[in-house]
């Protein structure tokens, strides 16, 4: 089973709630984002910090800092949520460009035939953004776009 960290996951749930928590402009500091989010805030502050550092989110200091989002959950695509706590979008490690292969790439039958299956895994979760996580049906569009990948 291919799974997300609980980073991510936690990522996307903080988004969402900075954006409702900053619809008229104003930052959200980060214990506001914890309750809200019912996550600790060493937590929330370690998922702001990754955000911060991918550009989604921009922090502001001083007595009345916090948080606010850079864009609009509409143009934050999910990879790269993804991205920014996985890493690169890939099933398996021997497409990523790496120097490294595994002991049985020159054995193996299918070796270097996962990059369209990867392509479109890419191309499907940039489509969705995080807004559409939220919206009320957010991903039957995309199902049938993913079959004609």
């Amino acid at each position: 089973m291919l799974r997300l960290s609980k980073l991510t996951d936690y990522g996307v749930v903080v988004l969402t709630r900075l954006a409702a928590g900053s619809q008229a402009g104003r930052v959200v500091a980060v214990p506001e984002l914890a309750q809200a989010t019912g996550l600790q805030e060493p937590t929330v502050a370690k998922v702001l910090k990754i955000l911060g550092q991918a550009g989604m989110v921009e922090g502001m200091r001083g007595a009345r800092g916090g948080y606010r989002l850079t864009r609009p959950l509409d143009a934050i695509p999910l990879s790269e949520v993804i991205i920014a706590f996985e890493g690169p979008i890939a099933l398996t490690a021997c497409v990523e460009g790496s120097a490294a292969s595994c002991e049985s790439s020159g054995l193996c039958p299918v070796h270097g035939r996962w990059e369209p299956v990867n392509r479109a895994v890419r191309a499907t979760l940039e489509r969705i953004t995080v807004a559409d996580l939220v919206a009320p049906e957010p991903i039957a569009s995309y199902r049938q776009n993913a079959l004609t990948l």
